[in-house]
């Protein structure tokens, strides 16, 4: 049996639901060219992503996500993608949709050759990101529906090993910090959003209601290291598990002084985006939180786990506001992760799948081909 047939045969049993017609042939952005069956077929769609609540950080604040929808087809085969650009990726919808209407997949007659696939996209122009990560993500669902098995088998990853999330609370008022806090009652993690003036003010008022570890997310927000390391000696006494990215990314020699002295892990977000990062990363951070928009999706997020794992690196799988088709497939990788925060589908109302699960604030990892995740 031939590639192809086996291609044919081996659909009964998999998974090959897809979004509506409609939702992506209203736009008129199916990409690759021909309509040959036995050829990777490209089809787009812009798509807002809606906030429960305003998502405020320590630079900025928004009610919604831009977001773009992916399908690549096969055969009777469909896999899902996503990208999603919030603002300080520097990618836009206009942007994604360039991108993808640039690639030419139809020259491609064998989704199993991955490298070459995705070498070829990452080299039809630079940056880019999220848009790379529609096309990754979507490869790797298709491949796995083809092979019947969900990415974290084809990994030899053990789904019992899958961290806690965490639940992100936002800087907000009192009133509304406590709301979110009864929101995330099911969740044993709480990430706190910081890097304003009222830190402590907020801290103090999660621990009136809760005593559950917490994490920090400073985005950049502190600009002095003695008020950096002030922070993280404090945080030591509030059950405190680490501080993401307290400084500026471009204050290297002041990163390095606070990695000497910090009593916590510190976890480099926005100073790492892809593999080369890593490296640069050693020495100056405690661990990295890999995140498949920035990263440009499964492949190089899986390499860059093993490579930090590798140098005794703490390794976190993070996200941006995304739907469970994104938080699906990063939760494949989570066995590899020593922390997680995959909830940025938990954020938004207008979510398009069902897939991976949050079970008594544990990843769990369906059985489900591919990324894992069906149509709503």
């Amino acid at each position: 049996m031939d590639r192809r047939d086996f291609l044919r045969k081996s659909a009964i049993g998999t998974l090959g639901l897809t979004l509506s017609p409609a939702f992506f042939n209203s736009c008129g952005t199916s990409v690759s060219k021909g309509t040959s069956s036995d050829r990777l077929q490209l089809s787009f769609k812009p798509y807002d992503l809606k906030l429960k609540h305003a998502f405020n950080l320590a630079k900025s604040s928004r009610t919604h996500t831009p977001d773009v929808q992916v399908q690549l087809r096969f055969g009777e085969w469909t896999g899902y993608g996503e990208a999603s650009m919030p603002p300080y990726l520097g990618e836009t919808q206009e942007s994604v949709c360039r991108f993808l209407g640039q690639l030419d997949l139809k020259q491609f007659t064998d989704p199993f050759r991955m490298e070459e696939i995705l070498d070829y996209v990452d080299s039809v122009a630079p940056d880019n990101r999220s848009a790379k990560a529609s096309v990754d993500i979507a490869l790797h669902d298709l491949v796995g529906k083809i092979m019947g098995q969900p990415w974290y088998k084809i990994w030899g990853l053990s789904p019992e090993k899958c961290p806690d999330t965490s639940f992100t609370i936002g800087i907000d008022t009192a009133e509304v910090v406590r709301q979110k806090l009864r929101e995330a009652s099911p969740y044993n993690v709480l990430k706190i959003k910081m890097g304003l003036d009222n830190d402590k003010e907020l801290v103090k008022i999660i621990r009136s209601e809760t005593d559950r570890p917490i994490c920090v997310d400073v985005n950049q927000g502190w600009d002095n290291k003695e008020y950096a390391l002030e922070m993280i000696q404090w945080l030591s006494e509030q059950n405190c598990l680490f501080v993401e990215q307290p400084m500026p990314k471009e204050k290297i020699n002041e990163q390095a002084w606070l990695h000497e002295r910090a009593p916590l892990p510190i976890i480099a977000d926005e100073f790492l985006q892809r593999m080369p990062d890593v490296r640069r990363a050693y020495g100056l951070y405690d661990g990295i939180n890999i995140k498949l928009m920035k990263s440009t999706g499964m492949r190089e997020a899986y390499r860059m786990a093993i490579l930090a794992r590798a140098l005794d690196m703490k390794v976190m799988i993070g996200c941006m506001t995304e739907t469970s088709c994104a938080i699906s497939a990063a939760a494949q990788l989570s066995p590899l992760a020593h922390w997680a925060d995959l909830d940025g589908n938990l954020l938004i109302s207008n979510d398009l799948f069902d897939g991976v699960k949050i079970v008594e604030g544990k990843i769990t990892l369906l059985d489900r081909p591919g990324i894992g995740v069906v149509p709503l």
